[in-house]
């Protein structure tokens, strides 16, 4: 049957260990749902996938624009729908895993999101007035035009305060009126992996430390020789923003590597926040069960034969 599992949580918490383990047991492919998984060159710090697993299993918005390139929540919700109809045709099971609570519910809601072409002159016009006279005026623009986007966003969020200005200025019409839901014409299967928070800080410090050993430093310095300033959204990324401004020469490399951790933590807890809107939804299993595997597998099992889960 045509079907979408999803599996998401914290990062750290091991989503792409069990979607390759169950490479092994499903014939699937596998839909990246992280915000920055889809730059290319970015590799060590946004904890993407092997080659050796991308080779095992075909894996999909992962490395496709480069740090410099204009990407949208609409342009991720057209692609994945695209990959998930075009692995469905092949009678292959699409997987979505990731970290990004946005992407998920947008696919497995079938949010409709509003498509304007970026405006860059209206954005910079928008981003110097933010910096002289502070987000709240930016904020009050959207709550006059569109008081219901206004109370989704977080006074602070610049960035999206913008986008909906931009979107208004490009369409006249509130963005909150154009945006619907058509929830997907077949089943989905959401599993969360989960773990207790002093354990799950410890798998993020540990992979953080990794990171380093891999050449985190390095690979922010390619960055930047590559000319990506780190003004652009994507190098504001957790890592890459301490390691620049250790590079920069504004901290010493093991203060970086704390705020680093520190900064990953909070991540998580906004994750978490994100998936708890959706917690009657999703199958939680504890990441730190020896049969997790298992017990994964028997709930894919069970829902691929249309049991009531």
């Amino acid at each position: 049957m045509k079907c979408l599992i999803a599996i998401v949580g914290p990062t750290a918490i091991g989503k792409s260990q069990l979607a390759m383990y169950l490479s092994r047991l499903l014939d699937e492919e596998i839909i990246g749902a992280d915000s920055r998984q889809v730059y290319r060159y970015m590799d060590i710090g946004t904890a993407k996938p092997s080659l050796t697993d991308r080779r095992l299993v075909p894996h999909h918005l992962i490395d496709i624009i480069n740090p410099d390139d204009a990407f949208s929540l609409a342009i991720y919700l057209q692609s994945a729908q695209e990959k998930i109809k075009d692995i469905q045709q092949k009678n292959k099971l699409p997987l979505l895993v990731g970290g990004s609570g946005l992407y998920v519910r947008a696919i497995v809601e079938g949010w409709t999101i509003p498509t304007a072409p970026p405006n860059y002159q209206l954005r910079q016009a928008l981003e110097d007035e933010a910096t002289w006279q502070g987000n709240a005026v930016l904020y009050e623009k959207l709550e006059r035009i569109d008081p219901l986007s206004a109370q989704k966003i977080a006074p602070t969020n610049t960035r999206r305060i913008i986008r909906a200005l931009e979107i208004y200025h490009a369409t006249g019409q509130a963005p909150s009126t154009l945006q619907n839901k058509k929830p997907p014409d077949f089943p989905v299967l959401i599993i969360g992996l989960t773990a207790e928070r002093a354990d799950l800080y410890r798998r993020i410090d540990c992979r953080v430390d990794n990171m380093m050993e891999k050449g985190l430093v390095k690979e922010v310095n390619l960055l930047a020789e590559k000319g990506y300033s780190s003004s652009l959204p994507a190098m504001s990324s957790v890592g890459y923003r301490q390691i620049g401004d250790f590079l920069q020469g504004r901290l010493s490399l093991p203060l970086a590597i704390e705020q680093v951790k520190y900064e990953t933590h909070r991540l998580a807890r906004r994750q978490y926040a994100w998936f708890r809107l959706d917690n009657n939804k999703i199958h939680w299993l504890n990441a730190d069960d020896g049969e997790l595997e298992i017990k994964a597998g028997d709930l894919i099992k069970r829902f691929l034969q249309n049991e009531v889960l």
